[in-house]
């Protein structure tokens, strides 16, 4: 019997809300929901991103903590004369995990169900069989016996396509199975900075930001960042999880239940010095586990954020998970805590004068 608790509920409610890049609204009110108690005032930026406020010394620097509120998935870009619907993917999406797969079309009159399809292996020749189906012969079918009748169910062009899976915890009660951790949690851990922050001095102004699709440009980011003019940024995301069969270390380094991951590197972005060593020390100092990770296929927020105005100091903050771009996806409940903990700890040490050393180190 899972020891149910509000956190559980939380993340449930994050990451069962539907919302792949550019229809966040849902997962957008189910983190307004959550963090409006504990911040001074919540708004949001021209393309959908949630910026809650919680303000400390109000002459402080601003801090921006981020994660990212859409999560990969699909839209409907066709119909055909059977009722098929053709899809364009929305976000990074690896074929091999696709197929079969049950899926949520969200339409103006109600969600419908359909699977993921694709030509029978048996009518197919044996070369053919031993290649992954392109995504672009695959289909996604509601069982529709025309295109009239799936445009009768409120099936159109530019539907959101939303992976179906629900929350669930494992047996191993810190092992959390979900979709949209990529990147649900970093919004968790937004609204948790914020909740631990709510009774706390702390000198600077600090912003709990849902960023809006990120999967497709970090397009978000770029928005809310200039929207709110930070100081310092932390864009935490999901990070890569080096424990299963066959990956060796050097492919990917993280653990899972190791603690959250510092990004060296990625493809968008170089992690700020002054502030990486700033953040090692807080975790060093107060016995955080943490581990490091460079990602030179990925990227996360910090790459959009960093680059804005006249440059914004930023780092990721990761939590290892496994098989991320998927249905379904895993990660440690020890790494969520321990990085809320860390961003916590190292805001409350970030004064105006700590702020301005750090960001020349």
């Amino acid at each position: 019997m899972t020891n149910w608790d509000d956190t559980l509920s939380m993340l449930k409610d994050l990451t069962d809300a539907k919302g792949v890049s550019g229809f966040e609204r849902e997962p957008r009110d189910v983190m307004k929901r959550y963090i409006t108690p504990y911040a001074d005032e919540v708004s949001t930026d021209n393309l959908g991103s949630l910026v809650a406020k919680k303000v400390g010394d109000g002459n402080g620097p601003k801090i921006m903590v981020a994660g990212h509120l859409d999560e990969v998935g699909f839209m409907v870009t066709q119909i055909d004369e059977k009722g098929f619907i053709r899809f364009q993917t929305v976000g990074g999406w690896w074929s091999q995990v696709m197929l079969a797969q049950r899926v949520t079309i969200v339409t103006r009159d109600g969600d419908l169900t359909g699977v993921i399809g694709s030509k029978p292996p048996h009518i197919l020749p044996v070369e053919a069989r031993k290649k992954p189906v392109d995504i672009k012969d695959m289909f996604i079918d509601i069982g529709a016996a025309s295109k009239e009748e799936a445009m009768e169910w409120g099936v159109r062009p530019g539907d959101q396509v939303v992976p179906y899976f629900e929350f669930q915890v494992m047996k191993n009660e810190k092992m959390l199975l979900a979709k949209a951790w990529d990147n649900r949690i970093g919004c968790a851990i937004a609204i948790d900075v914020l909740k631990h922050l709510k009774n706390e001095q702390h000198p600077n102004i600090v912003y709990g930001v849902g960023t809006a699709q990120e999967e497709v440009g970090l397009r978000g980011a770029k928005t809310s960042a200039n929207y709110i003019q930070p100081d310092l940024a932390f864009a935490v995301d999901v990070g890569i999880a080096g424990d299963t069969p066959g990956v060796t270390e050097k492919e990917a380094q993280g653990k899972m239940g190791k603690g959250p991951q510092i990004v060296l590197y990625d493809a968008t972005h170089v992690g700020h010095k002054g502030l990486r060593d700033f953040v090692v020390g807080v975790a060093d100092e107060l016995q955080i586990p943490y581990q490091y990770d460079a990602i030179p296929g990925g990227g996360t927020d910090a790459g959009a954020i960093h680059v804005t105005m006249h440059g914004v100091p930023s780092i990721s903050i990761g939590i290892a998970t496994r098989y991320i771009h998927s249905h379904a996806a895993m990660l440690h409940r020890d790494d969520y805590e321990n990085a809320v903990k860390l961003i916590v700890e190292v805001i409350k040490r970030l004064d105006t004068q700590t702020v301005h050393n750090l960001t020349f180190d």
